[in-house]
């Protein structure tokens, strides 16, 4: 195999971001609109271990569409704390941290939404890093209609690593697997 300078910078990458000590941060939620919030949220430490994880209470029900894709039901957040009451207790966390995240514009998003449903200002800035993009990178196929590197869902970005983890559209459990893909990125062991 050739040296390939591209792929060599975005293992450089990875080791300067775990050196960085992040946490690592996903989200469940009622769809991918507008209209989505919260209803799962999980941060592992950089260590693997679990810092936080809560359910959300959302605004509104859960569609059974999405049900089907996190196991997640109506029945399991009504009595758990809205996302404002989540923050609070999440925020001291994560916000001088960095935070590893796959596919971090959505779930920065998301956390946006679930807090101005309540009509609060979002105010919060995260440092964040987007593990996809650097996946996205490190895999290195061209997508010719968006002149960027291809992204790949996190399922098969683990799968391609050989990461034996689930994506199992829980949390907790895809915040594992971003952090072992970061890792297996940078060629460490997780």
């Amino acid at each position: 195999m050739s040296f390939d300078p591209r792929r060599q910078q975005v293992v450089e990458q990875a080791l300067q971001w775990i050196n960085e000590k992040p946490v690592f941060l996903d989200t469940e939620t009622t769809g991918l609109d507008k209209n989505a919030e919260i209803i799962e949220i999980a941060v592992i430490d950089q260590d693997g271990s679990t810092l936080f994880e809560s359910f959300v209470r959302p605004y509104r029900p859960i569609p059974p569409d999405l049900t089907a894709i996190h196991q997640i039901e109506n029945s399991m957040v009504k009595n758990a704390p809205t996302f404002p009451v989540v923050w609070a207790s999440l925020r001291s966390l994560i916000l001088d941290r960095k935070v590893a995240v796959y596919n971090a514009e959505f779930d920065l998003r998301m956390m946006r939404q679930s807090y101005e449903v309540y009509k609060l200002p979002w105010k919060e800035r995260l440092s964040t890093f987007d593990v996809m993009k650097l996946y996205a990178a490190y895999r290195g196929q061209w997508d010719q209609a968006r002149r960027a590197y291809r992204f790949f869902k996190l399922e098969e970005a683990g799968q391609s690593m050989n990461i034996p983890l689930p994506n199992s559209h829980r949390a907790a459990d895809d915040a594992r697997l971003t952090r072992a893909l970061l890792y297996k990125i940078a060629g460490l062991n997780y």
